[in-house]
């Protein structure tokens, strides 16, 4: 189980592929309505549908950019520069809650079974779910074993349907800590330490369940995690080590700022958010320094994070937001083929 945080994360598509329709039908209606589907009865059309859909989709490096010496043109002289903006401006997709992220198959079906197709999608990112007889059981044991599928699930199990909806939870969180290892690994060795921490991958899960966020992305400035509701309702929490906070200290110290607030960044009990000053105090927020910081709550992880939970700024919003609910409204949850 992994255990620390992708630097996004957001609802995705399960594809259900089944020569029976009815069968197709039935599954459907007994997901949650809110778990987007797009349903395949035919295995030639899933496949040019699932490649032309990642072949549309954002790239996971797109926020990573590798510079070289212009001069020599030596790639010995490299240098990675992380566009942190870019991933939560990944928000403002329209078309990212069609993201096929997992894929549940039937194992017997006439056109092509559903190994077949498997390892024909084998180059594509999304994780792999196969459903099976009792007698296709040791087949699908050796499709696990060699990395052909994540999970299988018998049909004939009384659990079939509630497991599989946990599995298709589960493997939606493993896509995204997929697509996020190379800029997690870039930028938590950084600024960004706390996307490594296991109390901290623990926190958001909590804070999600307890706020209703469905989707949340890293934000650069001030350091933290924008969440969102179902609603679209933006929600900031901000996240600061001891570090950090001493930088913000400094920075006051150098404005004269009045003694509370100095006082509270100075014993750590507060965590500021100075949204019309770039972040940091300066004079001109004086005499409302107040309306900017909230009391420090920790997480006690590697280190000491000191976090607090902002109504995110309508100024900072500069298109209307697409939310799950309004894409709910504009598509059936079964998106029909």
């Amino acid at each position: 189980m992994n255990i620390s945080l992708p630097v996004y994360q957001h609802p995705t598509l399960t594809i259900l592929i089944d020569d029976s329709q009815s069968f197709l039908d039935s599954l459907a209606f007994q997901l949650p309505p809110n778990m987007v589907r797009k349903v395949f009865h035919d295995t030639q059309l899933a496949l040019e549908w699932l490649r032309d859909a990642y072949r549309h989709s954002p790239s996971k490096s797109q926020s990573i950019r590798v510079n070289y010496d212009e001069q020599s043109f030596s790639f010995d002289r490299r240098t990675v520069a992380v566009d942190i903006d870019q991933i939560y401006r990944q928000s403002m997709n329209r078309r990212r809650f069609l993201l096929p992220s997992v894929l549940v198959i039937d194992y017997a079906m006439p056109q092509m079974n559903g190994l077949a197709f498997c390892e024909a999608v084998r180059d594509l990112p999304c994780k792999k779910i196969l459903f099976t007889g009792q007698a296709d059981e040791k087949i699908a044991i050796d499709a696990f074993n060699r990395g052909l599928i994540d999970r299988f699930i018998k049909k004939s199990d009384h659990d079939a349907l509630d497991h599989l909806e946990l599995e298709i939870h589960s493997l939606q969180k493993e896509f995204f800590h997929t697509r996020s290892l190379t800029l997690k690994d870039l930028l938590s060795r950084h600024s960004y330490t706390f996307l490594s921490d296991p109390a901290m991958a623990a926190l958001a899960e909590q804070l999600c369940k307890r706020h209703g966020f469905v989707e949340y992305y890293l934000f650069p400035n001030p350091t933290g995690i924008l969440f969102f509701d179902m609603q679209g309702k933006a929600t900031l929490m901000v996240v600061e080590t001891e570090a950090s906070l001493m930088s913000q200290l400094e920075v006051a110290q150098d404005y004269a700022a009045p003694l509370e607030l100095l006082t509270g960044l100075r014993e750590m009990r507060l965590v500021p958010f100075f949204s019309d000053s770039d972040g940091m105090y300066t004079d001109a927020i004086r005499h409302d320094w107040l309306s900017y910081c909230l009391p420090a709550q920790i997480c006690f992880g590697t280190q000491e994070y000191y976090w607090a939970l902002f109504d995110f700024p309508k100024h900072y919003s500069r298109e209307p937001f697409y939310s799950l609910a309004d894409f709910l409204r504009d598509q059936s949850a079964d998106i029909k083929s």
